[in-house]
């Protein structure tokens, strides 16, 4: 489900087909993750939290995904757990390379990067950030890039890259939506996420991790 919501009716649309995007590679982590669920492959975006990802393929019990590190990809098992809010998230017994969470309140016209996987493949593209008055939560403008992605490739994460800081995750591409003719990409955003977060700190359970040498 989107996480915005709406003052006014939506035409929520299907997302299109995909094409093959270039990817570029401004960052040596990669935070990505594709999750295996029963019912097919979604991204999701390793966090300090946990992997967070829209749970559109499993929203309980066991689970497999795969994280990529600095050698290649790693397939990892977790189990799911409901955070609230379309939130949901699993955790592994080893350390993933991770990106923290922006809860900045960024305006209209922000430039942010969409990042995820197309198979065993990186992509990400520029996108900015809307507005709408009849619409809380995070939007993006509807573009080229945008237009590509399929059903499959929804939880990308949507991530603020400024000079010499390292980049934040600003949430997960959650679907479309049009108002009065003007197309959106939805986000579920910083006030879903922060979900995560208060579940985390109440349960503080003591974790033992597993480090690799390639995670920093």
């Amino acid at each position: 489900m989107s996480s915005v919501r709406l003052a006014a009716p939506l035409i929520a649309l299907a997302l299109a087909a995909c094409l093959p995007l270039e990817a570029t590679k401004y960052h040596t982590v990669d935070p990505v993750v594709v999750v295996h669920g029963a019912s097919g492959d979604e991204l999701g975006v390793s966090t300090p939290y946990g992997v967070v990802f829209l749970g559109r393929t499993a929203k309980s019990g066991r689970i497999e995904f795969t994280a990529w590190f600095g050698d290649g990809p790693s397939r990892e098992e977790g189990v799911v757990e409901p955070m609230g809010a379309s939130v949901f998230a699993t955790e592994s017994e080893i350390l993933l390379p991770s990106v923290a969470l922006c809860f900045d309140s960024l305006p209209a016209g922000t430039e942010v990067m969409v990042r995820g996987r197309r198979g065993d493949e990186p992509f990400e593209f520029p996108a900015v950030l809307a507005s709408d008055p009849r619409v809380e939560g995070v939007l993006l403008d509807h573009g080229a890039e945008l237009d590509q992605l399929t059903d499959a490739e929804l939880g990308a994460g949507v991530f603020l890259v400024e000079p010499a800081r390292p980049m934040r995750l600003v949430g997960l591409v959650s679907g479309r939506l049009e108002l009065d003719g003007r197309r959106f990409v939805t986000v579920l955003g910083p006030e879903d996420l922060w979900h995560l977060v208060v579940h985390r700190r109440n349960t503080e359970r003591p974790r033992r991790w597993v480090y690799r040498d390639d995670v920093r």
